[in-house]
């Protein structure tokens, strides 16, 4: 019999609250899912960068619509509680975050993220206002559900122009004060970072490793206060390398390496 929903949602919960850190790596797909799952990893997550890139795109091209599809489609390949990466909610209002947490959890996720970059050149990221007023409405959303849907909230200074640790961090508390139930720097520079900003909420939080430039070590992140660390698109972008190579081999030797 298939693991509930509510069931997945309070596993979830439980890893936050744990004592530990936890890795929450990203498959890409059904199978790589089902693979990670077998390695005995106590949660998943989606990556927007690699959702987009199974359909051969950049990240941030894909549609609400498409997103959810590759969500349910890893949710349905184990028991495993899985929580998405889901950008800006699509679209730059509250009610967008919202109908995104609605969505999210109709397709079975126990999670999601809802970041501040707004994707518009002329301020990436939006105002702390409307900022803090979609997270709110996440929430709200969120709160409505009949399990403890976990919202993630992020804020994208380090990605998006705004290399400012104390703006990055003033964000993230205001977002804890929404209601957000995780908070998440993405690009956070290096280990002090982390260390002031764990020391800053009161919320768990989660970094990335796996960016270029920032190959913090499991150990390292939990003494500074990590709890739930995520890969990203390392784990997609490994698997093409992999291949690519597997390729090359063939193309120019004539056979598989190895």
């Amino acid at each position: 019999m298939r693991i509930s929903q509510q069931d997945k949602a309070m596993r979830y919960r439980a890893l936050l609250a744990g004592p530990a850190a936890f890795v929450t790596p990203n498959p890409w797909d059904a199978g790589s899912a089902r693979l990670l799952a077998g390695l005995g990893f106590a949660a998943l997550a989606t990556s927007s960068a690699a959702a987009a890139g199974v359909l051969g795109r950049r990240d941030h091209q894909l549609s609400r619509e498409e997103a959810m599809a590759h969500s349910r489609l890893i949710v349905e390949a184990t028991d495993l509680p899985v929580a998405a990466d889901l950008e800006n909610g699509f679209g730059d209002t509250p009610e967008d975050a919202a109908e995104t947490v609605r969505q999210a959890a109709g397709v079975g996720l126990v999670g999601c993220s809802i970041e501040d970059s707004s994707r518009h050149p002329d301020q990436p990221q939006y105002a702390l206002d409307l900022a803090v007023a979609r997270i709110e409405a996440a929430v709200a959303a969120a709160r409505k559900l009949d399990f403890p849907f976990t919202l993630t909230a992020r804020a994208e200074n380090f990605v998006c122009g705004n290399p400012d640790l104390d703006d990055a961090i003033r964000r993230l508390k205001a977002y804890e004060k929404a209601g957000a139930d995780v908070l998440f720097a993405i690009g956070i520079p290096n280990l002090d970072a982390v260390r002031a900003l764990c020391a800053a909420v009161e919320k768990p939080v989660n970094v990335m490793c796996g960016m270029p430039g920032h190959d913090f070590a499991v150990a390292d992140l939990e003494a500074a206060g990590v709890r739930r660390i995520s890969l990203g698109a390392a784990l997609y972008r490994a698997a093409m390398q992999g291949a690519r190579d597997a390729a090359i081999a063939v193309r120019d030797h004539g056979r598989l390496p190895g």
